[in-house]
This record gives structure tokens, sequence and C-alpha cells, in this order.
């Protein structure tokens, strides 16, 4: 049984992950610390565990737990590790954008690895620190991994992704308000959102003569959660053919699966499932990825890593049912 520690609790990526390794049989959480929240019960602010836990906040930290999660806002996950110390064994996995690219990722000798297991699970099983990937990031990836691996991206991606409101956090703005989210639809960061780095930088690993532009038009939707993307491109190939390279890349991948029919974001909201699906017209191949957003793309895939960092099943403590009806 390993120990767990959660900095920054109060989250919904924290919600999720608290309630998934209560339930894990590998892993007894030690401590979760919010200073905001310290002595109230965890139920209190992620109701949905009331009567599953009796787990409360804490304002202390055990240095000596075997794996820290970071759920943290974008740019404290530095700042915090900067000013606390873990020993030597204990492994950490951030949830934040702090050392995604291979230029932020050393901290004082701690050398991340970007925890996208599609593509990185042999050195994510051999690593100590692991850089969750974002959630758009991670739909995207999946839907463009297997061709750039087959070097077969010769022209401009074109990505149209939407976004539960889950995926602004916890904290109120005016877009995120029930009554401006309710009955309505808008795109933001067009073009320059932050998780397009992390996708160049992975499209360019697999194929270092891509030059063309992936252009991203993300969107606010007016449900709770999950991520629907879908991204065309110009592919020379055939529809069987492309559908191949998918089965192929994926074919060791424990939560992606290759659909032959239309999906829709239900199959995947509470699972950790990636669901692709691939459609071609005339001279374009138009993919389609669909993700839990708080899920595999957040919490599910940090304990994903977690798992194969410390030898486990791949998919221990996340086989879930999706919350279809």
């Amino acid at each position: 049984m390993i120990k767990a520690g959660i900095i920054g609790g109060a989250g919904y990526t924290a919600g999720e992950l608290i309630r998934l390794l209560i339930h894990h049989s590998k892993v007894e959480i030690d401590f979760i610390y919010s200073t905001s929240n310290a002595g109230n019960n965890v139920s209190k602010v992620h109701q949905d565990l009331l009567g599953s836990t009796d787990l409360v906040f804490s304002d202390v930290i055990n240095a000596e737990v075997d794996v820290l999660f970071l759920c943290l806002g974008h740019g404290n996950s530095k700042a915090f590790l900067e000013n606390n110390s873990f020993s030597d064994a204990t492994k950490i996995i951030d949830l934040s954008n702090d050392f995604r690219l291979d230029a932020e990722s050393n901290l004082d000798g701690k050398t991340f690895v970007y925890g996208l297991p599609e593509l990185n699970k042999e050195a994510i099983k051999k690593a100590n620190y692991i850089a969750n990937p974002g959630c758009f990031a991670t739909a995207i990836q999946m839907a463009l991994l297997p061709l750039a691996n087959a070097k077969v991206l010769q022209d401009d991606v074109h990505i149209n992704a939407v976004t539960g409101a889950t995926g602004a956090g916890t904290s109120l703005s005016t877009t995120t308000h029930f009554t401006w989210r309710d009955n309505n639809f808008s795109h933001y960061k067009a073009f320059t959102h932050q998780h397009l780095g992390e996708i160049n930088q992975t499209v360019n690993m697999l194929q270092s003569d891509f030059k063309s532009d992936i252009n991203f038009m993300p969107n606010r939707g007016n449900f709770s959660r999950g991520i629907f993307a879908t991204l065309y491109t110009k592919y020379e190939g055939s529809l069987e053919e492309a559908k191949q390279l998918y089965r192929d890349f994926y074919k060791d991948a424990a939560f992606t699966f290759i659909s032959d029919d239309d999906i829709h974001l239900k199959q995947v909201v509470n699972t950790n499932k990636c669901i692709l699906h691939l459609h071609k017209h005339n001279d374009k191949l138009l993919v389609t990825s669909i993700i839990d957003n708080l899920l595999k793309g957040a919490s599910g895939q940090a304990i994903q890593n977690m798992n194969l960092m410390f030898g486990y099943e791949e998919t221990e403590g996340l086989k879930l049912k999706a919350n279809y009806f």
C-alpha cells in the first residue's frame, strides 16, 4: 500500500483524484493539503464524497509520502516545490502546465517526463517526476499521434474542440456563471491556446519535418464535463489505411479505442477512455476525439501514470462505467 499526498485539494481535478484514490486498492491517502480548508471535512467541499470518506483537509505536509499529486493553479507548482522539500523517494505528478515543455521540465535536478502514456509509457515507468498533459492537449494529441508517427502530416491541421464548464475550474468569472454559460456557446484564445505548445512539441518529436500550422479553435460548451474535438488535414491514403495506422499505434493502449461508428460524449464521461473516429472526405481525413476532461484529461490520467510508475496494472482503480443515460 502506497501513501499519497495531494496539494491543493479543493478544485475539480482534486475532487476527482480523491474520488478515485479512496477506491484504489493499492493507495492510502495520507493527507490532502489545503490552507483555506484546513480542518474541514473533505466532503464539505466535495459533496459527492459524503458517506465515502472521513478524510479532513490538512495544513500539514508529510514529506515522506510515496507519491505527491500537485493540483495547483498553473504557475504555482514550481513555486511550491521551490519552497517545500520532499524525500528523494517521493514520486511527484504535477497536474499543472509548469513542466510540460522540454525547456521547462527541469527543476533543481528533477526532470519531469511528459505523462502521456500512449506516447511515453516506458519512460513513465522509470520516471520519478511526471508532467501530466493538459486536457485539450490530450484529446488533440490522441487524434494526431498516429499520423505524426507515420510521417504523413503534410499540410495544415485545423482543429475545433469544445470543453465543458469544469474545464474552467471552480473560480467564478463572467463566462463560468450559470446564467452566462446556459444555452450559450463561444470560442476563446483562438489560435493561441496554451496547450498548443505541448501539442506542437509532441508532433515535432515524432515528425521533425512537420512545418505546417496547427490551427486550434477552443470553444466553451454549455455542459459540465467532456471534450469533443474534431480535426482535419490532407491525407493521401485511404480510410482503411488510416484506420490501420491508428489501430497499430494504439494496439497496446489500455484506454484508447477506434470506433467505426460515429461517437458522442456520453461514451466517455466518467471514464478514463479516449475514443477516436475517422472519416475520409475527398483528400481530407477527419478525426474525432472524445475524452472526459477531468479524468483522461486530468485526474484519471494522473492515476494511470501513477500505476505505471509503481508497476501496477495500468487500469487499476480506473475501470469506470460511462454516465451513458
